[in-house]
């Protein structure tokens, strides 16, 4: 799937804009990979991608690495786990239907050790203290054992679409580069180090590990305990026919993400911080010849009255204001104490027997909630205005990358009318009217 896929209608100016429906539509699509930095709303993005898929017709599961937890909420499924679980009220023509599931890393990686290992030794690797601190929270396993898990859905199958929101990771290369660093460390030279003493055998093969490691392990040990060194030895040894499958999965699900059967979706917001980082995930996605489908704009402000300029309505406001504060003097005489001649005839009447002074009242504010909503319609355009700059500085940069800009709802989403709303904002891609 190319950058500019989807596209239709561009002009000068104008990103592509991506068709979403298309791209879930197509069969050669097995693997959507939505991307981007924190709190832009991938997780939200790749659930209503879900949803939307399965009722057209898909066979599609959704992956999330999201510790925040709101996809279970989302898809009222009590809890995820790192097995999928179909998501019920979502179905679809031709057997279409939704299965969810959240990445347990401990327990992928736990899955990797029992499916490559005889029990017993399976067992010593699992009780191994340094094994227990690299499952749960060696830098990188995360990322490592997300594309270990799509690596596993994808063999078994079962579903003709799977659908990855990325771990929020700090930087955007981390899910690009984690997964080979984890590789490289377990099947590199550190772990052929580590192996020598054990081949070497008894003093002379800890004199040997003690000099040539003593600057990295006195890191190790101090986060691990002074039985560093024997914990590490104790799961070299048993995981030493493991090593060369760890670096070859990570190689295997890289190309994997390559092939033309992957689209990447970089999410973004409309702010400045999100969009540089976008452009730059943009760029390295080229870089490593990754399939970019297109960038997915959320929480994008709109009007249906965007013909009245922010100007116009703040000047609006102000000639009414000015005008209520003349009124206000001149006839809201009540405000101030009362002469003797004013007590007598307190209330002073129209013909008809109507209050002229109620008519002033409700006059002037008819008057202030106008001049309210004007200032806020000026402060909507305001930042449709901000917006629109902001996105229109990733399109000159990226002017082949279509786009689908995708309304702010007016509240969380909480349930599948939610997701539902989402995945028919995704397909518009414009926030007309918002």
């Amino acid at each position: 799937m190319s950058a500019t896929s989807g596209a239709a209608g561009a002009s000068v100016g104008t990103p592509p804009r991506l068709d979403v429906d298309r791209l879930l539509d197509d069969p050669q699509t097995r693997i959507i990979v939505c991307c981007g930095s924190g709190g832009v709303g991938k997780t939200t993005t790749a659930a209503a991608l879900g949803v939307r898929a399965a009722e057209r017709g898909r066979k599609a599961v959704v992956l999330t690495i999201d510790p925040a937890r709101r996809l279970a909420q989302s898809m009222g499924i009590d809890s995820l786990d790192n097995t999928p679980r179909q998501v019920k009220g979502v179905q679809g023509p031709g057997g279409g239907e939704l299965h969810a599931m959240m990445l347990d890393m401990k327990r992928t990686f736990d899955e990797i050790v029992e499916g490559h290992s005889d029990p017993e030794r399976a067992q010593a690797i699992l009780a191994n203290p340094f094994y227990q601190s690299l499952s749960a929270g060696f830098a990188g396993t995360q990322e490592y054992m997300a594309m270990e898990k799509l690596g596993q859905l994808r063999a078994r199958d079962d579903w003709d679409l799977i659908i990855v929101d990325t771990p929020p990771s700090r930087s955007a290369l981390d899910f690009l580069d984690a997964p080979g660093r984890l590789g490289s460390f377990l099947d590199g030279k550190f772990i052929r180090v580590l192996m020598a003493p054990a081949k070497v055998g008894g003093r002379a093969g800890m004199k040997f590990l003690n000099v040539g490691m003593s600057m990295m392990t006195g890191t190790l040990s101090k986060l691990m305990g002074a039985s560093l060194l024997k914990d590490v030895q104790t799961f070299v040894a048993a995981m030493d026919t493991m090593f060369g499958g760890f670096r070859t999965r990570a190689d295997a699900t890289f190309r994997l993400l390559q092939a033309p059967g992957t689209a990447f979706l970089v999410v973004a917001a409309p702010e400045p911080d999100a969009l540089r980082e976008a452009a730059y995930f943009v760029e390295r996605l080229a870089a490593e010849k990754m399939p970019l489908a297109g960038l997915v704009l959320n929480r994008v402000h709109g009007s249906g009255a965007d013909q009245l300029s922010a100007e116009r309505a703040l000047a609006a406001a102000e000639n009414l204001e000015e005008a209520g504060i003349v009124d206000q003097e001149s006839g809201k005489a009540g405000l101030r104490d009362p002469s003797p001649a004013e007590t007598e005839d307190s209330v002073e009447t129209t013909e008809d027997g109507v209050d002229s002074d109620a008519d002033v009242d409700s006059d002037a504010d008819v008057d202030e909630i106008t001049a309210g909503l004007l200032r806020l319609h000026a402060e909507r355009m305001q930042v449709i205005a901000r917006e629109q700059r902001t996105r229109d500085r990733f399109t000159s940069l990226h002017p082949e990358v279509a786009v689908s800009e995708v309304a702010a709802l007016p509240g969380d989403v909480h349930d599948l009318a939610g997701l539902r709303a989402i995945g028919e904002r995704l397909a518009a891609g414009v926030p007309a009217g918002a």
